[in-house]
This record gives structure tokens, C-alpha cells and sequence, in this order.
């Protein structure tokens, strides 16, 4: 019964046709990275449901609620990293890849390290590194805190940027995300409408972090499409 349930669910998900499929704002928004991101949308479509990293209602706007909506910070990255010469990225909570699987293909010029405790999760992520080919991403099967020890440590050295998605609320992620930070590096994080009560909540504890100049920026996600949510901290 459940292998039929399963191959029922199988055959939906590859009969479900996305609605952006062969649309040119892909190519506006991912450029280059456009290709590897057919890989990952394909394997989406294939093995996401299945595995519990999309819902239902996400198959057939794969494009746009997962993968379109997590290039939408790279601006804001492409803008935090100009001037640095190592261009880190970390990325919290990874889970299913969004947003870090989709930044490290279009910024291949930038070493991302995907953060995930979860073990099937990580599974996910190795799976998806090598069908895409991507040769700057680091996988750290832990915990944010397990990194933030290892920059106090000296065993390695903080992030230019950090960035996450639907991972917690503020009062929480600024303790998880700031620290791993170096000096005038930036948390961008992808949030939703309850943005700027978020981080009024959170005030004590970024600043805590060391966080300062907290605000919510509107980021568009691709002409016609309803734009995305962004909160951005700077390191003191």
C-alpha cells in the first residue's frame, strides 16, 4: 500500500507542470547560473515532495516561491562582498537548499559553507552539490553554534555574509547568525511580512551579537513577480 502511495506520489509530482517552465525571466534573473538551476529544479520536482523538503501546493511554483525567491539576495550579497577579498557565505539552516544551493550557483567566485544539523537534510544537499557541480560549496553537518566556537577558536575565520531562510524568528537567529560574522560583514536574511516587528523584538539580542542598523528592504524577485522580504544586520 505505501509503495503504491509513494509511486503515486512520484508520478504526480513529475506530471505537475511548473509555471514558469521555459519562461525568459529565468534566464534575466539567473544568467549563467541558469543551468545548473534546471538541475536543481529538476531534482526538486522529482525527489522534493518525497522527501519533505517542498509542500504539495509548492510543485508547481518551484520556480518562483523557492528558487527565483532565493536569487533574490544575491544583489544584496554581490553588493556586502565588493570589497572583500575571500568572499565568504554561510549559510543557516540550509535544509533543502534555498537559499545557499542557489547562491553558490550563481556567485561561483564566492566559498559557501551550507550549515544543516539535519542529517537526511545533508544527504539533500551533497546529493544536489554534485549533480550541479559545485566546486565552491562547503557542507557542515552541525550546528551554527558548533561554527561560532571555531571562529572564537582561531580554526577558522568568520564570514563576509551570512544568509538563511524560514529558519527563526529574530530573537533567535540574530545569537545564531551575527556571531559568525567578521567585522562589517552582514546577515541578509530572507523573511516574511512579520519582518520589522521581528527584529524590533530582537533588538536586545542583536545588539547583543553585536549587530547594529537592523532594517527591512523590499527585494524583487523577477518583473510581474511579487517581490520578496529581506532583513539586513550589519557586524559592528
Amino acid at each position: 500500500m505505501e509503495e503504491n502511495l509513494n509511486k503515486d506520489n512520484n508520478d504526480n509530482t513529475q506530471e505537475t507542470i511548473d509555471e514558469l517552465e521555459n519562461s525568459p525571466l529565468l534566464s534575466e534573473v539567473l544568467g549563467d547560473a541558469l543551468d545548473k538551476c534546471k538541475m536543481f529544479h529538476v531534482k526538486l520536482q522529482k525527489e522534493g515532495l518525497l522527501r519533505g523538503l517542498v509542500g504539495p501546493r509548492d510543485m508547481s511554483i518551484l520556480w518562483e516561491r523557492h528558487i527565483l525567491n532565493s536569487a533574490a539576495v544575491v544583489p544584496f550579497i554581490k553588493e556586502a562582498i565588493k570589497k572583500s577579498k575571500k568572499k565568504s557565505i554561510a549559510d543557516v539552516g540550509s535544509g533543502g537548499g534555498f537559499p545557499g544551493i542557489v547562491i553558490a550557483a550563481c556567485l561561483p567566485d564566492c566559498d559557501v559553507t551550507l550549515i544543516e544539523p539535519m542529517e537526511r537534510r545533508v544527504l539533500w544537499l551533497k546529493e544536489c552539490v554534485e549533480l550541479m557541480g559545485l566546486d565552491n560549496v562547503t557542507i557542515f553537518h552541525g550546528r551554527s553554534d558548533e561554527i561560532i566556537e571555531k571562529i572564537k577558536s582561531h580554526d577558522i575565520s568568520p564570514f563576509d555574509v551570512v544568509t538563511c531562510r524560514a529558519v527563526a524568528p529574530m530573537t533567535k537567529l540574530a545569537g545564531w547568525t551575527i556571531p559568525l560574522l567578521n567585522t562589517h560583514g552582514q546577515l541578509i536574511a530572507l523573511k516574511g511580512k512579520s519582518a520589522q516587528a521581528e527584529i524590533e523584538k530582537a533588538a536586545k539580542m542583536i545588539k547583543k551579537a553585536k549587530g547594529v542598523n537592523p532594517r527591512v528592504v523590499d527585494a524583487p524577485v523577477a518583473n510581474g513577480l511579487q517581490s520578496t522580504t529581506v532583513v539586513l544586520v550589519d557586524k559592528a
